[in-house]
């Protein structure tokens, strides 16, 4: 049985589809998949062994020039990879108008996504041929584990999800200098955990015998972590790494600490004890989801309130 997974974005979204995977591999032999998946993700799906082929879409970049030659050109290719298979199913677990329009629509095989009540935006449910209700109030991991057991025919299995992507890195758990990873980066500045508050945990950190190692992916992200390593020197500050070079580093961590970010979800997938700092947002629905997770809710939802020692008390036995 061969299937197209249609999630294309962002990192925590498709990080979360993973589990249905190995539920679907679990349920019916044989089964293999294909994934449509946004170009600076396509990594992820790779590090599943139920996935054969990763197709990826670059809608973020095409939108900026969709009428351009080269765009143009682009487009046309994505078109042929995806109409030259026929598959047995079509799940589009992204519930979005974009993907069901522009990815969806284009593929061979029986369509299934959610319904008019369940989908992201509605309207999306129009494009399928097989629409599930899939209830809102559980995490995104049950949802997509739900919406592929319906649309495939096996029952949910009832234990935790499992994203089965740890085991691809399993030598980078090796032994070696032990280290945390903190994970400072986010994109929302409500989010954001003070500078100040990083700095201090820092310091509290110096006799735990741990080195510290801050990664990043955009400039002022590599500026605030050398300002926070500034002073320590068990502080790494990391290169720039590729997405697969930050899932090594994460899976051979002692912990993680993070803010409520995608790489937050990736520590989950690889099973590594992360500590996730929540201000404004609900981490019972999209939260961190697997083996050794801890949301550390800060008062009030504020982030500025919750202090370093509040935190180290956490992190620390």
């Amino acid at each position: 049985m061969r299937v197209l997974i249609v999630k294309t974005s962002s990192m925590g979204d498709v990080l979360h589809t993973l589990p249905a995977l190995t539920d679907a591999m679990q349920a019916i032999a044989g089964i293999r998949f294909d994934w449509v998946v946004e170009e600076g993700f396509a990594q992820i799906p790779s590090w599943h062994e139920a996935v054969d082929r990763v197709i990826p879409v670059a809608l973020r970049r095409w939108r900026k020039a969709w009428f351009s030659d080269p765009v143009k050109a682009e487009r046309q290719a994505f078109r042929e990879t995806l109409r030259a298979v026929r598959y047995d199913a079509v799940i589009d677990a992204q519930g979005l108008v974009k993907s069901a329009a522009l990815v969806t629509r284009l593929a061979h095989g029986l369509k299934h996504g959610m319904d008019w009540q369940s989908a992201r935006e509605p309207l999306a449910s129009l494009f399928y041929n097989r629409r599930h209700h899939i209830a809102r109030q559980q995490h995104a991991v049950e949802r997509t584990r739900e919406l592929f057991a319906k649309s495939l025919g096996y029952s949910k299995p009832q234990t935790q999800g499992d994203y089965a992507i740890a085991r691809h890195f399993v030598e980078d758990s090796a032994a070696g200098e032990p280290y945390a990873v903190f994970l400072h980066a986010t994109t929302r500045d409500d989010k954001h955990w003070p500078e100040a508050r990083w700095r201090d945990l820092l310091a509290l950190m110096a006799a735990s015998g741990l080195k510290i190692k801050l990664p990043w992916g955009a400039p002022h992200e590599e500026a605030r972590a050398t300002r926070l390593a500034e002073g320590f020197d068990y502080v790494e500050v990391l290169p720039r790494l590729s997405l697969e070079k930050v899932a090594r580093e994460l899976a051979g961590a002692r912990m993680v600490v993070s803010v409520d970010t995608g790489l937050s979800h990736m520590a989950a997938a690889l099973d590594r004890p992360n500590f996730t700092l929540y201000g404004p947002t609900d981490p019972g629905l999209i939260g961190g989801y697997g083996k050794n997770q801890l949301a550390v809710r800060s008062p009030h939802g504020d982030l500025q309130q919750l202090t370093a020692e509040t935190v180290f008390k956490t992190i620390t036995p």
